[in-house]
């Protein structure tokens, strides 16, 4: 659920780049949101118990 998350926020960043104008740094807020949700997926996936 969190790698369908973080996908989507990645879309909109990608949207934002093309109207920079109307979002303005909300996107880029998502995109640092988007990639913090993939690097806890990947340390999360690493950990052994």
């Amino acid at each position: 659920m969190l790698e369908t998350i973080a996908l989507i926020l990645i879309i909109l960043w990608v949207f934002g780049l093309v109207s920079a104008y109307t979002m303005g740094g909300f996107i880029h807020i998502l995109l640092v949101v988007a990639v913090v949700i993939i690097l806890l997926r990947v340390i999360q996936g690493r950990r052994v118990l």
